[in-house]
């Protein structure tokens, strides 16, 4: 079959990772735009964090059932079917004329996301089913993601330097469509035929203590962090997740089998990926802003200065299946988390004046750190899941990484606007400054230049902004702390639980690919001698494919 050839394998690769490039770099993307929203749209530092947060959030919320939908009726189906959403969805963003509607925009985006997302990881690895292609294959994937994370805030930039705010979403709707021809050219299908149905109690449960805890995070600083409101908030997430995890022990049908975490590749794959993606979407969240506000950068400039970044990430992402070889998956992640820690722990003594250098030496950190976690990270959880369980695998995978970002957003981000809020609130109430005005800069950077640019004097003017920065940069430090304790947390976990050497699961690949042809091994020839041999449709094994004709 042509997709058995390593040329048409390629060209799939190629194709899926275009797709990830597209929703990972929408992470991202919005982050250099945040500071143009705050003078546009006149949004507060919380209304940020859920323009960033609502898309993560759906995203991270749907991912299970996505992958579970992509194992049921098809995956190749599902990914085209979330791509035409996505673009369709992005248009309508860059069309919003509030904080609030892009919000609510940028929640539907997510459910695009999540279709998309699972379903590539999930193709992928019943594309490449030899563990080393496979493994190669996954860390060009994961390089993908990585690279992207970065290349959102340059290409933010870019658009912002001659466009309105609105192109960078408008900029997603042709690069959806052409990945949206190429998977209908190239891409096989592959599905479960025993993919259980739906399980609704769970979906709503676990975007309900998900969705709880991150708005809670997100609410603190404005409801206090020993308000009444915020501790039942955390209360109630704690309930609806006890509640989740009891449904799915007991349902017949669990979206969510949760004894798969009892598999240390799994479970602590899981939390190295969470881990560092808490850590990196907490620390983007801040330093585009840093770069606008306290360093004078223009958009472009800001997401140029981030292009280290994807430099570093891209060069370390392809190294780790060779350092796996050599050292383990264990020393290898928990290296990556370590790295990337040290880099957190550089932006934290890094001053409004401290030179570019500084900052090139911290993203050093960050993206060689990123690049040895996600591919290892990765593998291991694939790889103690059989083939035709790849689309859950494949959304476990993506949720840790999206819950771990939105968490980030939500737990760093709130962490800054506390300690930039109380800042503030000294600075200018020394100075006896007028209440309205200390309420105004207190919501963020970009509201205390606003005040500053109605002071009385340019003097008074300067002193706004000097406080401002200040205020931001212990925000910052505050932010960046957190972040490399989350990281080193997670790197000691991953030492200690990780296995050294991740083996496939028990059970044989999976014949997962439309139209192959009755008695061909996973990997297009004729079995072997002694090979068993593959089972027909409709015979012994029901995990395969309906025939070609069928696509």
């Amino acid at each position: 079959m042509p997709y058995r050839s390593a040329r048409r394998r390629a060209a799939i690769l190629v194709t899926l990772c275009l797709s990830v490039f597209l929703i990972v770099v929408d992470n991202t993307i919005v982050n250099v735009a945040l500071p143009t929203l705050v003078r546009d749209l006149g949004a507060t530092t919380s209304q940020l964090q859920w323009i960033v947060d609502a898309y993560t959030l759906v995203f991270a919320g749907l991912l299970l059932a996505a992958g579970t939908m992509g194992d049921r009726l098809g995956r190749k189906g599902v990914l085209m079917g979330g791509l035409a959403w996505f673009a369709f969805m992005s248009f309508a963003a860059s069309r919003t004329t509030s904080a609030s509607e892009l919000i609510a925009t940028r929640a539907l985006m997510g459910v695009g996301a999540a279709l998309i997302f699972p379903a590539t990881l999930a193709i992928l690895v019943n594309v490449f089913t030899e563990p080393r292609e496979r493994a190669r294959a996954i860390a060009l994937w994961a390089a993908t993601g990585g690279v992207s994370v970065a290349l959102g805030p340059v290409t933010g930039g870019a658009l912002l330097e001659h466009f309105a705010w609105g192109s960078v979403f408008l900029v997603n709707v042709p690069v959806a469509l052409v990945a949206l021809v190429l998977v209908g050219i190239l891409v096989p299908t592959s599905r479960d035929l025993d993919a259980p149905p739906l399980d609704a109690k769970g979906l709503v449960l676990a975007v309900g203590s998900v969705g709880l805890l991150v708005a809670t995070i997100i609410e603190a600083p404005d409801w206090g962090w020993e308000a009444p409101l915020t501790i039942a908030g955390f209360a109630g997430a704690a309930a609806l997740l006890a509640a989740f995890v009891g449904w799915e022990r007991r349902a017949p049908h669990p979206m969510l089998d949760v004894s798969v975490f009892g598999d240390r590749r799994f479970s602590a794959a899981s939390l190295a990926i969470t881990g560092a993606f808490f850590a990196l979407f907490g620390f983007v969240f801040t330093v585009t802003q840093y770069f606008q506000f306290v360093r004078g950068y223009s958009t472009l400039s800001a997401g140029a200065h981030t292009v280290p970044f994807a430099l570093f990430t891209a060069v370390s992402a392809p190294l780790s299946p060779v350092l796996v070889r050599r050292l383990g998956t264990n020393r290898v992640v928990a290296t990556g988390l370590a790295s990337m820690a040290a880099g957190f722990v550089v932006a934290a003594v890094t001053s409004a004046n401290s030179s570019y250098g500084i900052m090139v030496l911290a993203m050093f950190f960050m993206g060689t750190g990123l690049g040895l976690v996600m591919a290892p990270a990765t593998d291991s959880i694939m790889g103690s899941l059989p083939p035709e369980r790849a689309g859950v695998g494949s959304a476990v995978n993506d949720t840790t990484r999206e819950l771990g970002g939105t968490l980030g957003v939500a737990v760093v981000g709130s962490v800054f606007a506390s300690r930039y809020g109380a800042g503030i609130v000294h600075g200018l109430g020394a100075l006896h400054a007028p209440a309205r005005a200390i309420s105004i800069a207190r919501q963020s950077i970009g509201a205390a230049d606003v005040v500053a640019a109605h002071a009385p004097t340019p003097a008074a003017a300067e002193t706004v902004r000097s406080i401002a920065a200040g205020s931001f940069m212990s925000g910052f430090h505050a932010g960046s702390v957190v972040a490399a304790a989350v990281a080193i947390i997670t790197a000691v976990a991953a030492l200690v639980l990780l296995p050294r050497h991740v083996g496939g699961p028990a059970s044989r690949p999976e014949r997962a690919l439309e139209g192959a042809p009755a008695g061909e091994g996973v990997d297009g020839r004729a079995p072997a001698e002694g090979e068993a041999q593959a089972e027909a449709p409709g015979a012994g094994d029901r995990r395969q494919l309906e025939p070609a004709s069928s696509d």
